[in-house]
């Protein structure tokens, strides 16, 4: 890809996000278990798939910096025992989502949170997040957590910057020759490795 056309895609990025102050970087970990032939852990049944971990990292997109985090588990409801591949997967144990909250006490908490970074957007590494926000306020029969923010796939930002094909997250902090953080398949570690791409793409 040429300088000019890396400028003008990051303008674009740039423009996206300027009506707004802070970004949200989101990762969830859900309900898995392995079905075999599929290269993705999935459900047994994937729309029952029930977020587990909610990891956010505020970014003020004026400066660049992370000024907060918000994590917790979350007890699922439809299937509560985590199978085996879900906690080799997530390093998440069944006493983690025991003495977690609800889905609706932890949207309550999360609302509380993110009132404190009104004018705000969000971006995860794909739409899968968006997609099991939606699954999770259907079966909670409430709004989902992130209702009435945009949502941004940094996953096709990076694709668009870089003219590569998209690469796991593990994979393309560490192509950016970036410091991988924390443990993969945790929500909160995962959102803070979003930031960090993230903060490197708007930075160059």
């Amino acid at each position: 890809m040429s300088i000019e056309a890396k400028l003008l895609h990051l303008q674009a990025i740039q423009n996206l996000l300027a009506p707004y102050r802070y970004l949200y970087c989101v990762d969830l970990e859900a309900t898995c278990d392995d079905v075999g032939e599929s290269p993705r852990p999935l459900a047994v049944v994937p729309d029952q798939m029930e977020t587990i971990e909610i990891g956010l990292v505020v970014i003020e997109l004026e400066t660049l910096e992370v000024v907060d985090e918000f994590q917790r588990f979350v007890q699922p409801q439809v299937n509560p025992i985590l199978t085996d591949f879900c906690k080799k997967l997530t390093s998440i144990q069944q006493a983690d989502v025991d003495n977690a909250r609800t889905y609706v006490e932890v949207g309550q908490e999360l609302g509380a949170f993110i009132a404190r970074y009104p004018d705000a957007s969000w971006a995860s590494w794909g739409d899968y997040d968006a997609r099991q926000l939606e699954r999770d306020a259907a079966l909670a029969a409430c709004p989902s957590l992130l209702a009435g923010l945009p949502h941004f796939n940094a996953r096709k930002w990076h694709k668009g910057l870089y003219d590569n094909q998209s690469k796991g997250l593990k994979q393309t902090v560490e192509a950016m020759g970036l410091a991988w953080q924390g443990t993969y398949h945790r929500g909160i570690d995962d959102a803070r490795n979003v930031a960090a791409i993230v903060k490197e793409m708007l930075g160059d």
